[in-house]
């Protein structure tokens, strides 16, 4: 996918033209309107034919790293202002000598069509572009078709009145939209403008894009950390809230891992760099950001098709206004014709068009600059709805800091060989509970390792100097036929046999985490139900499941979990499944929305999940629930709103009882309320 800048867009109903036309052509792109940007698999060349085509006006500018073409757009707001005001001084001038100017027609349509084409001249030669194209149902057209009939039907006041508002209301629009944007971009600045590298003895300033893999860079405190690395040398205490939302500092020393987007607030760090930018943390966060604009919420998707009868429909109803009555009733034309243009002024449906994507986007950069990666509008729906969070253990509702907590040798051996033989066998696991046993051991593993096969959700078999070691849970004892104690304990048991022998056990124990209580308080409170799946044994599965008042599934393999979750949906949906987004993958991709924990710096967890938090914290999947929530809630305020005040204006219009220039008013003000209602996502 390449990503463009679109220079100019100031109207959300041309992003979606501009959408709907490239789509036509390439089946697949997304204009992210709170953006200005454009997510397409085409060529530059055949990006630029189709937006100067659907939109001249609009500049394409090709994005090559994350953060360029980013730049503020800068618009000529003096000169927007200073042809506003000449034109609000002559239409003044115009009502106040209006009396006079009646005995003066030539003086009277002299100042009121200079006020007329000074406010409006922009308008009506955009809408003599879109008519060569053959585009009649844009804002330009109706507002020039408006005003021009008003002015045929000698009402010049109104005529101006209704050109001005409206190049007021489009004024204060993008001064609205643009302070959206910058507000929305704000969150997301987490990029390092430069990174200093290091030469031999000499400091370089230069882009993050142009350093390599493998170069080192020097960290100032105060300054961002550009890119991800390992300290090779210094020592300091870093801000990691830009990408967890939490702001508690961590110390970082020689030989452990720094990410891009973490502040530097104390020591000079030097840092060899592991990954190159496009492939940072901070590169892959803005890029998840901004491609969830491709993924439509369902109100988007209703808007779009709303919008595109909405307009047609009303423009219909006009021209039935317009002509029934006259030859129907024998009413004056005049009467009806104005009628009908208070129609054609209240039928842009711009205050939806303009406020749903931008209300979704709000909420996107909320919750990433609270460490939560929502990847697309339509995840906003179903987090909003969930009505079952299913949670692993491990590493989700506990910390996954394993320690051995006592072994037990039984028929000959010693609690040193039990430890010991574990070790051996589980020496090339990652699983936590296997780096508990190795490091719990702390010794040489003087017997290498010949054969070694590890068994999801049972445990590991290994081979080394004639010894077989069986090292696993119940259901691997089971399998191999080895007899083996029962243990009722808190804890994770890990048995142990040697050569086919018994020869103890090791328990392990891990902690809640300390907002794992709090999480599932908050999410029962939220009105979801709150179940435990995990593969570890039901003894201990049910100590944890009783300390958080939670239902639980235990002793389950990968595929298990699956079933579970299919089970669960056939009786409630939609359901969440909050999982470290590796081991769980299947579940998190089976499950209504996948929700990975403890991501930063995984790429893995990212791929996988619908929702991705950055750090290790469970409180926070039911904050991305009550923002979806709170995102819905303004959204269909911000429809609701419109739609009331569309279909008031529709009916005075009709029984005549709304003038041309209340309509564009309220036209113009519902969408400045329902914009900066969208704003209060970012509170």
């Amino acid at each position: 996918m390449k990503r463009y800048k679109l220079k100019g867009l100031s109207c959300a109903k041309c992003a979606a033209n501009i959408e709907e036309e490239l789509k036509k052509h390439k089946g697949f792109a997304a204009v992210n309107f709170a953006t200005s940007e454009l997510v397409v698999d085409a060529d530059e060349e055949e990006v630029l034919e189709v937006v100067k085509r659907v939109e001249p006006e609009v500049e394409v500018i090709k994005i090559d790293g994350m953060g360029e073409g980013e730049e503020e757009e800068e618009t000529d707001t003096k000169k927007e202002v200073v042809q506003i005001a000449v034109a609000g001084i002559l239409f003044g001038l115009g009502l106040i000598f209006e009396q006079a100017l009646h005995t003066t027609p030539v003086a009277e349509y002299a100042l009121f069509l200079s006020a007329y084409l000074i406010a409006g001249h922009r308008i009506l030669v955009k809408a003599v572009k879109n008519l060569r194209r053959g585009v009649v149902f844009d804002e330009n057209f109706l507002i020039s078709i408006a005003t021009i009939g008003a002015v045929a039907i000698h009402e010049m006041p109104e005529a101006v009145a209704v050109m001005l508002f409206f190049r007021v209301g489009e004024f204060m629009q993008d001064l609205a939209v643009g302070k959206s944007r910058r507000s929305i971009k704000s969150l997301l600045a987490i990029k390092a403008e430069y990174a200093n590298l290091k030469v031999k003895d000499e400091i370089r300033r230069v882009k993050p894009e142009d350093v390599r893999v493998g170069d080192l860079i020097v960290v100032k405190p105060g300054e961002r950390i550009p890119l991800d690395g390992v300290v090779v040398e210094g020592s300091s205490v870093v801000d990691t809230s830009a990408l967890t939302g939490e702001s508690k500092p961590r110390e970082v020393a020689e030989g452990e891992e720094v990410l891009s987007g973490m502040v530097n607030l104390s020591g000079l760090l030097t840092v060899r760099v592991t990954k190159p930018f496009s492939a940072s943390t901070v590169s892959r966060i803005l890029e998840l950001v901004e491609e969830a604009s491709s993924r439509k919420a369902k109100a988007e998707k209703f808007m779009t098709k709303f919008a595109r009868y909405y307009t047609p429909a009303v423009i219909a109803l006009a021209s039935a206004i317009a002509v029934i009555p006259p030859f129907v009733l024998g009413e004056h034309f005049t009467t009806w014709i104005y009628r009908a243009l208070v129609l054609l002024v209240i039928s842009c449906p711009c205050a939806l068009v303009v406020s749903i994507p931008l209300s979704y986007f709000a909420a996107i950069g909320k919750a990433a600059r609270k460490g939560i990666l929502i990847k697309g509008a339509n995840f906003i729906d179903v987090l909003k709805s969930t009505r079952v969070v299913a949670m692993d253990k491990t590493g989700t509702l506990t910390g996954g800091s394993f320690k051995v907590a006592g072994v037990v040798a039984v028929n000959g051996f010693k609690e040193e060989d039990v430890l010991k033989f574990a070790a051996i066998a589980e020496t090339h696991s990652n699983h936590p509970i296997a780096r508990s046993v190795v490091e719990a051991y702390g010794g040489d593993l003087e017997l290498k390792v010949e054969e070694y096969r590890e068994i999801a959700g049972r445990g590991v078999v290994a081979s080394a100097n004639g010894f077989t070691v069986v090292a696993g849970n119940d259901l691997l004892m089971h399998e191999m036929e080895i007899e083996h104690e029962f243990c009722k304990v808190e804890g994770t048991v890990v048995h142990v046999a040697v050569n086919g022998k018994y020869a103890g056990y090791i328990i392990v124990a891990d902690q809640l985490k300390e907002d794992a209580k709090q999480a599932v308080e908050e999410l029962k409170a939220a009105g979801c139900k709150v179940v435990m799946l995990t593969g570890d044994s039901k003894e201990v599965a049910e100590t944890i499941a009783a300390q958080l008042g939670i239902e639980y599934f235990a002793e389950l393999l990968p595929e298990d979990k699956v079933r579970v979750i299919e089970e669960i949906q056939t009786r409630e949906r939609p359901v969440a499944f909050v999982g470290d987004g590796i081991n769980d993958a299947p579940v998190i991709a089976r499950a209504d929305v996948g929700v990975s924990m403890g991501a930063m710096g995984s790429d893995a967890a990212i791929e996988v999940a619908d929702v991705v938090i950055m750090d290790d914290r469970p409180s926070k999947v039911p904050k991305a629930i009550k923002l979806a929530r709170k995102t819905q809630k303004v959204v269909w305020e911000n429809i609701g709103l419109a739609l009331a005040v569309k279909g008031f204006f529709v009916a005075l219009g009709t029984l005549g009882m709304a003038t041309m220039w209340e309509a564009v008013f309220a036209d113009v003000g519902v969408t400045l309320i329902a914009v900066a209602n969208s704003m209060r996502l970012l509170r």
